[in-house]
């Protein structure tokens, strides 16, 4: 996902996961249906690919940097809630430690910075076409999931089943990806990426096949914003 970094706002407090974010709001995105899946196999997986439709959470993110010489890894945590429906449209609210929202309504990837005031927009489809992980967000079956992963059970972990996701491509961001099932539902979501940088998000109050208004993934820009398009 080469191309994120370059249409992020940028500050001191925010040069570290910001890039993270958009990459998981795209892995969480391609792989919010496998909820549940692992402790059932393939034929589980392939189920809850082809019949969740909708999902909301709360969530906490993680993100942690690889350490710098003598330096211990920096770690940076924020909170939030997302909504979800198949097959192109999310949306994240960052609540702390900045609020951030980040929005797919289909065509379009909008980030606003309430603290900068500043709207960022792309199209879609460009932002898509840039990491194996959102290439399958519109994947309709456990066949197009492998069409870009080597999907394979992992050893259970933290009292969850997992399952290691490895994209195919090397051209990527994303080195792998790994989901955790607890109780029968989406527990943890990992992304390791090709810096060496960890983002772990643990999601609590999932609830699959909620009913979501189409305006949930409208978004205008507020009144006296700086948008900025790229």
């Amino acid at each position: 996902m080469a191309n994120v970094t370059s249409w992020c706002p940028r500050g001191p407090k925010r040069e570290m996961g910001i890039t993270m974010k958009i990459l998981m709001a795209y892995v969480v995105l391609a792989f919010i249906s496998l909820s549940a899946a692992a402790a059932d196999g393939l034929q589980s997986l392939d189920a809850f690919v082809r019949n969740v439709k909708t999902a909301k959470a709360d969530f906490t993110q993680v993100v942690t940097a690889p350490p710098k010489g003598a330096q211990a890894p920096r770690v940076k945590t924020s909170s939030g809630t997302f909504e979800f429906s198949r097959p192109n449209h999310f949306k994240f609210v960052y609540k702390k430690p900045f609020e951030q929202t980040i929005v797919a309504d289909g065509q379009t990837l909008w980030l606003y910075d309430v603290d900068l005031n500043q709207v960022t927009s792309r199209k879609q489809a460009q932002v898509l076409n840039a990491t194996p992980a959102a290439l399958i967000a519109t994947a309709s079956d456990l066949k197009a999931l492998q069409a870009d992963f080597t999907l394979a059970n992992a050893p259970d972990k933290d009292g969850q089943q997992w399952v290691m996701a490895t994209p195919k491509s090397r051209e990527g961001q994303v080195q792998n990806v790994r989901i955790g099932f607890k109780d029968g539902g989406l527990a943890t979501l990992e992304i390791l990426d090709s810096f060496g940088q960890n983002s772990r998000m643990g999601f609590t109050g999932l609830q699959v096949n909620p009913a979501l208004d189409a305006s949930t993934f409208v978004f205008k820009p507020p009144s006296g914003a700086d948008v900025v398009k790229q």
